[in-house]
């Protein structure tokens, strides 16, 4: 069933979910899935956030905005405090947020090391913050959903891209220990592997797409593009009642281009 005619309208009634990176692309495509299950969503962003909330609200949908850094603990804890504070909990996390569209390819040896850093200290340790923001209420509800968005490229090792391939590794791993401390409160901790996708960002990178797209393409079974709604099955599965026994689990959504 196509995203635009409702299918699992109501699943979500009564959860409160936080969407990191939600102000556009892949993100806003998330928390428009969310939000037509019927999931109150807070869109976390470093910009554009409650811009994008008034575009869902005018759709009918519950959403708020709140500018957020997600490799700030202070910016991260707030966040948190502001999904409980607007909507009386906090259920779901999508940890859609990281750096991927502004990268440049380049050979192993020519990265920057403060690009490296910069990568990891969004993919990675903005992950594990939002993670531990919301661990309170989470517990608070007596448990929740965790969905990371990991990366294709943590199976397939993808050459000129070194710091966001490792980023992306260390997300499955952080993935799988998460889901084996949080299980006792309840909180189920997932991920989603996307294969390359023309979101907004990636699209205003062209040499991005000139590197990547046609290699994509070619690996794939399902030789088309991968767009971002290819996405919100996948995340809205792992956020939902059917996914009540799942955990610690990554499903790559990528074409066919790994199997995982």
């Amino acid at each position: 069933m196509a995203e635009g005619s409702g299918g699992g309208a109501g699943t979500l009634a009564g959860r409160v979910a936080v969407v990191t990176g939600g102000a556009s692309g892949i993100g806003l495509g998330l928390a428009r899935a969310l939000a037509r299950r019927g999931a109150q969503v807070l869109l976390a962003d470093l910009a554009g956030a409650e811009a994008a909330a008034d575009m869902l609200r005018a759709e009918g949908l519950a959403a708020e905005g709140i500018a957020a850094d997600v490799s700030s603990e202070v910016a991260t804890a707030a966040m948190a405090e502001a999904a409980e504070t607007r909507f009386g909990g906090l259920d779901i996390l999508v940890n859609n947020a990281g750096i991927y569209a502004t990268l440049t390819p380049k050979p192993f040896e020519e990265l920057d090391l403060a690009e490296w850093r910069r990568v990891l200290e969004v993919n990675v340790m903005g992950t594990f913050l939002c993670c531990r923001a919301v661990l309170p209420a989470m517990q608070r509800r007596g448990g929740g959903r965790i969905v990371n968005i990991s990366s294709g490229v943590a199976f397939k090792g993808n050459p000129y891209m070194a710091h966001y391939v490792a980023s992306k590794g260390a997300v499955v791993s952080l993935t799988r220990a998460l889901a084996t401390e949080l299980g006792r409160h309840g909180i189920l901790v997932n991920s989603v592997a996307p294969g390359f996708t023309l979101s907004e960002g990636v699209l205003r990178n062209p040499v991005l797409v000139e590197g990547v797209k046609g290699p994509s393409l070619r690996g794939r079974v399902l030789a088309r593009d991968m767009l971002p709604e290819d996405l919100t099955g996948a995340v809205c599965f792992f956020a939902g009642p059917d996914a009540a026994f799942i955990t610690g689990q990554t499903l790559v959504v990528d074409g066919g281009a790994y199997f995982h």
